[in-house]
């Protein structure tokens, strides 16, 4: 969760490390911190508690510089984020190391580097390596074998990147459970916790496996495995340039990002035919043995597997058991003959959704399809079928124009599975409808915002809210509400509407705002009764309904209309005005909507 930046070159790379951070600040900003080598063989080090600007502002005042250094924004897990938690940490004055990952037997190591007489000074996992790594220079270790050796000692995992004062122009890393992409320039090489942080500097990388480790110099790199023996890995050119996202006069990224989803969405369904190839050459041999479908994901990408799950049965006819990754592989599982196990991630280095594809026995799936936002991840890398969205780059913590193209990438996937299935009830038509008509209807519910906003002042002041969908709209409801704890720090849950007279109903007053999502479907009827309830009860309802189903405001009530869309369409179009409404009510409480406390983007540790 953590963002590593490194560099060896033949310029100063203070501000190349600075930018790379900034780019990367979506994975941590408890605290940050960065240390150079300079011209004179010196180590110079800054850090300090908060967000990457402290770190640019004590930079200004005193810069610090060099060709070679390390760079790291934080996201705590050992230790309160404080300037002494920040890494780089440092030993002996001449080894500074950064570290994302965790180390699971930190605690024996620090035991026994402190019965030799070591002094800690962070309460951080990670402080130990650094010292395992100074311990072996001392016994007369190079750098690359300091670092090999330590990591024989680790449990857990890693990405580091250490520089040591007598090894001029070198740069060593290594990885395992955590990503690092090396950037391949001409007179330097680059690391990176991913690639945004890097295209500033380079189109051209490599992309580490679990287990390697590269020297970095100004001429180039070397990739050895654990044993010290040298490895090639493929060097990847990606096009398009230096993409990374601004705010484009927008207040926030995420209040951006919801407004790129027309586009965004045009760009993952940028095709008029439904083509096995979509997933990969061998998707159609696969998709003809599907017998049932296992999802596995995490946090927002988990409730777009909830949809896909309504498709997949209510459609195609086929089982389809979607599982919280982190729990799946702690459990003994049973896959139905045929099983095409689906992950879905947006940075495609979630790790617990990666060590749950890790954890199948080969004989648990047909195949592994990965549905990802981005190309040469490890997950899409670990999968046989990869369908990658064409988001683009999300910075917003809370994710929006990620899970609607996973949305639009899984209606395909069903779309091309059902087409085999004897039990399948769908209409092919209906597909190529919701693909025509998404993108304007989403364009059409964004010019709600101005309503939307207006709602924000009703749950500002509020600690708690319910959300209430039914069917598939019950996991749409689910994600509104994560999206409000994630990012105004209400207190949110989301229940099926008819799930309300057993139990959540003792909690509806007229201080608890009740959202509903009420498409026009077969359970609408069912949904107004529900709502019924809410009512009589002095619930405060804001229900988001279809414009042509007859929801009127009233006391109590507050009906925002909702375009009128098809059945596979009307997920995804749901989904975006409650993206609205969470941004609005954060704003409304001055949170910080793109960075909200305590989480990071890309979840690559357990």
């Amino acid at each position: 969760m953590c963002g590593i930046v490194a560099a060896a070159a033949q310029r100063e790379v203070s501000e190349i490390l600075l930018e790379g951070l900034r780019r990367l600040e979506y994975r941590g900003y408890d605290s940050a911190g960065m240390a150079l080598i300079d011209n004179d063989q010196a180590l110079q080090l800054h850090k300090c508690q908060g967000k990457v600007k402290g770190l640019e502002e004590a930079n200004a005042l005193s810069p610090i510089v060099g060709c070679r250094g390390v760079a790291h924004t934080r996201w705590a897990t050992h230790g309160a984020p404080t300037a002494a938690n920040a890494h780089p940490h440092i030993a002996g004055d001449r080894v500074a190391l950064v570290h994302n990952g965790i180390i699971e037997n930190h605690a024996a190591l620090r035991s026994d580097l402190e019965a030799r007489g070591v002094t800690f000074q962070s309460e951080t996992d990670t402080e130990v390596i650094v010292h395992l790594v100074q311990a072996q220079l001392e016994a007369g270790s190079t750098l690359f074998d300091a670092v090999r050796e330590t990591v024989t000692k680790l449990q857990g995992a890693y990405a580091l990147a250490v520089v040591d004062i007598e090894y001029e122009n070198e740069v060593v890393v290594a990885r395992e459970g955590s990503p690092l992409v090396l950037g391949v320039g001409i007179g330097e090489t680059f690391a990176g916790s991913d690639t945004l942080a890097l295209r500033q500097v380079t189109d051209t990388f490599v992309y580490l496996e679990d287990g390697d480790l590269a020297i970095l110099k100004p001429g180039g790199y070397r990739i050895f495995d654990c044993n010290g023996s040298v490895i090639e890995r493929d060097k990847t050119r990606l096009a398009g340039g230096d993409n990374q996202a601004d705010r484009g006069g927008f207040e926030h990224y995420m209040l951006k990002e919801i407004y790129e989803q027309p586009d965004r969405l045009r760009d993952t369904l940028t095709f008029t035919e439904l083509d096995d190839a979509l997933f990969g050459d061998a998707a159609a041999e696969v998709f003809d043995q599907v017998q049932a479908v296992q999802i596995i994901a995490c946090g927002t990408s988990y409730h777009a597997g909830l949809v896909a799950r309504h498709w997949l049965e209510g459609f195609a006819g086929v089982p389809c058991q979607v599982e919280v990754a982190s729990e799946f592989r702690y459990r003994r599982s049973v896959s139905l003959p045929g099983t095409l196990v689906v992950t879905i991630s947006q940075s495609g280095e979630t790790a617990d959704t990666l060590a749950a594809i890790k954890h199948l026995p080969d004989d648990y799936a047909l195949a592994k399809l990965a549905i990802c936002n981005v190309d040469h991840s490890a997950i899409v890398r670990a999968s046989d079928l990869v369908f990658l969205t064409r988001a683009g780059p999300e910075i917003g913590v809370a994710s929006t124009k990620a899970f609607t193209t996973q949305l639009a990438a899984l209606m395909v996937l069903m779309a091309c599975i059902a087409r085999r299935q004897p039990a399948s009830i769908l209409d092919e038509a209906l597909v190529k409808q919701a693909i025509a008509e998404i993108p304007s209807a989403v364009e059409a519910t964004l010019a709600q915002n101005p309503k939307i906003a207006a709602l924000a002042p009703s749950f500002v002041h509020r600690d708690h809210a319910l959300f209430l969908g039914r069917g598939v709209y019950h996991p749409v409801a689910k994600e509104g509400a994560l999206k409000l704890k994630e990012i105004s720090y209400i207190h949110a849950e989301a229940y099926p509407a008819g799930e309300l007279k057993h139990g959540p109903l003792a909690l509806v007053d007229d201080k608890m705002p009740i959202v509903a999502v009420a498409p026009n479907d077969q359970l609408l009827d069912k949904l107004r009764s529900n709502l019924e309830e809410v009512r009589a009860r002095g619930g405060q309802l804001f229900v988001f309904a279809d414009q042509a189903v007859g929801f009127e405001s009233g006391p109590g009530v507050t009906v925002i209309d909702v375009p009128s869309v098809s059945e596979l369409a009307g997920p995804i179009v749901y989904t975006v005005v409650l993206q609205m409404l969470s941004y609005h009510v954060a704003v409304a409480k001055g949170t910080d909507v793109d960075k909200p406390r305590n989480l990071a983007k890309s979840v690559t540790v357990e």
